[in-house]
Formats: structure tokens, sequence, C-alpha cells
């Protein structure tokens, strides 16, 4: 199993960290030991002080493939879920003011929590899929699907010119704006429309 993820799939999220926007999909990766599962604690590390969080849509992929035509990626994932990709900003802006790679800033442990996912035929239409996030019990981050700059079928494709999907692949697809730190205490929910999948405490 493995975690491959979108950067800047949401215009006004590209517009909030003052980032170019790509021409094709921007693609990264996070370690199997990212993922946080059964709604696990996320334990501040001591290599970062501003932590973020970033709400994210994720797929589940049901088949392997390679070389996909976008008109039948819609059969290489069978489930949705809700994820969250929480990165270290300041590792992250480090990084990338000396033109390094980002990696340590979004594979850190626990940096991926994901929740349990839902077959996609009972989201009706995943298309124009509302998600969101809330700290303490306030809103933070809204999101649509249909705000994507790559849509689902699109990305997976993408992918899969470069790298094998295989069953059981995660993929978070981006995350809308209203990205902002997580503190020890905080407590975080995240909703797909109206149902909410994920609580994650930080400690």
């Amino acid at each position: 199993m493995k975690i491959l993820a979108i950067g800047r799939n949401y215009v006004d999220h590209i517009a909030e960290l003052n980032s170019e926007r790509p021409e094709e999909p921007v693609i990264f990766t996070k370690p199997e030991t990212a993922l946080l599962q059964n709604n696990a604690p996320f334990y501040y590390p001591d290599f970062s002080n501003n932590i973020h969080y970033e709400v994210e849509i994720i797929l589940r992929i049901c088949k392997n493939g390679k070389y996909i035509d976008p008109a039948f990626a819609h059969n290489y994932f069978d489930a949705i879920g809700i994820g969250i990709d929480f990165t270290a900003r300041d590792l992250q802006d480090k990084a990338k003011a000396k033109g390094l790679p980002w990696d340590l800033s979004k594979g850190f442990n626990g940096s991926a929590p994901v929740s349990k996912f839902i077959d996609k035929a009972s989201l009706g239409d995943i298309s124009n899929l509302s998600f969101s996030l809330k700290i303490d019990g306030e809103q933070k981050q809204m999101g649509n699907t249909s705000m994507m700059l790559f849509n689902f079928n699109e990305i997976i494709a993408y992918i899969s010119r470069f790298i094998l999907l295989k069953k059981g692949d995660i993929i978070f697809t981006g995350t809308p704006k209203g990205v902002g730190p997580v503190a020890i205490g905080n407590k975080l929910e995240a909703f797909i429309e109206d149902k909410k999948l994920l609580e994650v405490e930080i400690k």
C-alpha cells in the first residue's frame, strides 16, 4: 500500500499560499508509516513548531492499473473517505526556499489521518461533493469536489502514467483554502457532506 497525494488542486488554496497554478497535477507521496487510522490521536512532533492541517477527500484504489485512460479511471477506485494532510509548514518553507525536496514536511510519522471508506456509489454525484473540517467546533475549511483543478479521473489517469496503481493504494486529492496551524489540545472533526467521518485529537 502506498499513499499518493495531489498538491495545488484548489485555486483558492494556491492563492493563500502564494503558489503557482500548475499545468499538470503536482504529485507527492507519504510513506505507509504516515497513516493514522481509527481516530487515533496525533502527537505533535518535536521537530516542528508549525504543523498545519489540510483536509482532503481521499480515494481507495480497487484494482491494479497503469496508463489508465481518463474515460475508464472511475473503474479503478471504489470508495471515498476523508483525510488530513498534516504538514510541517516550517520545514516545507525552509526546503522550498533552498529549492530542496519537502518530503519530510509531508511524510513524517502520523501525518496522514484517514477515515473509514464509503462505497462511492452511495455518495451520489461525487463530482459535486462537499467536505469540511472543524477545530474545537469551529469550521475552518469547506470545499467541494467541483472546485478541483484536476478531477478524480484526471488524477488517476495522470498518476498511472508514471506509477503503477495497486489495489489498496490511497490518493489524497488536494485541499481547499483555510489551512492553518494546530495546537496541542485541539480536536479536529472532518465531514463529507453532513456526516462526520474522522476525529483527531492533538496531543
